[in-house]
């Protein structure tokens, strides 16, 4: 199994851009006022996570969390 990906809540995500300003590998993105993760992309640093000041990134694979 692959390491866990980071996945962002969009229900809580506020669309500050901190994840998508820290990610080496420009996985994040804003769409519709809220980031998202390209996947091929997610190196599982987990830097994102750290960064968001509310929490709504998360990392997960198919049925862990990290």
């Amino acid at each position: 199994m692959g390491k866990p990906k980071a996945i962002v809540d969009k229900n809580i995500c506020l669309a500050c851009g901190g994840c998508i300003s820290v990610c080496p590998q420009d996985a994040l993105y804003m769409n519709g006022g809220r980031a998202l993760v390209t996947e091929e992309k997610c190196i599982s640093c987990a830097i994102c996570i750290r960064i968001c000041p509310i929490g709504a990134i998360s990392g997960r694979n198919a049925s862990n969390e990290i």
